[in-house]
């Protein structure tokens, strides 16, 4: 199965920052911290989420995502495309299975090297206070500078139609085919199968990524019916 590497776009800088919305030197500043909380990680637990007991972590044969590169490379990835998990291992050479392991135990590596760089969001008032280096009331007028204000309502006359959730063609009037008539003798029954409109509704569901994902029920108008 082919595989992306990092090696594949590290001399493309637009497609590099298209892939994960860093350029090459921010993404280099930050894989020495996430090699460190990797093998941490890697230490104390298997790729399987279990505890570890036996022999400590290597690169194994035929790995695919045999460098630290690599490994932030897909999870940055994964972050920024937000693809499908089976999408996303069929795009790095495994499976989604596989794809899902990789993703849940690289996503804590990598909450703990932006902690190390001191660029973890912060969690709570105290928290962002300490990291600006004011008081809890400095950084609440902050926060508060930064809140964005509510948009303004657009009064919609009580004449106008109802918008539908997605633009469609209106459903036509009675169809301009010719009508067939059974009682003739030597006639062929023939059914139209000419959509006039389709509506595509869009809700959550969970086929095993972290988070839910999306899926679509198409519901078709057909001509006359």
């Amino acid at each position: 199965m082919a595989s992306l590497r990092f090696a594949d776009v590290q001399s493309r800088p637009t497609e590099f920052l298209d892939f994960t919305s860093l350029t090459l030197d921010e993404f280099q500043q930050l894989v020495p911290p996430f090699e460190v909380a990797f093998q941490a990680h890697m230490a104390a637990w298997c790729l399987d989420g279990k505890p570890r007991t036996a022999r400590q972590f290597s690169v194994y044969k035929n790995c695919p995502l045999p460098t630290s590169e690599d490994r932030l490379f897909f999870l940055l990835t994964y972050l920024k495309t937000y693809s499908l998990q089976v999408v996303q291992g069929r795009l790095f050479g495994m499976g989604q299975s596989k794809a899902n392991q990789w993703i849940h135990v690289l996503l804590p590596v990598l909450l703990a090297a932006l902690r190390t760089l001191g660029d973890a969001p912060a969690r709570s008032l105290a928290a962002l206070a300490q990291r600006l280096g004011v008081s809890e009331a400095d950084a609440a007028a902050v926060v508060a500078t930064l809140e964005e204000e509510p948009a303004p309502l657009i009064a919609v006359p009580a004449t106008a139609p109802a918008s539908p959730l997605l633009p469609m063609t209106g459903p036509n009037g009675a169809s301009s085919a010719p009508k067939t008539l059974l009682n003739r003798p030597h006639v062929i029954p023939t059914v139209s199968l000419g959509v006039t409109y389709a509506v595509v509704c869009t809700y959550g569901c969970d086929d095993g990524r972290i988070w839910p994902t999306r899926c679509a029920v198409i519901d078709a108008g057909l001509d006359d019916r």
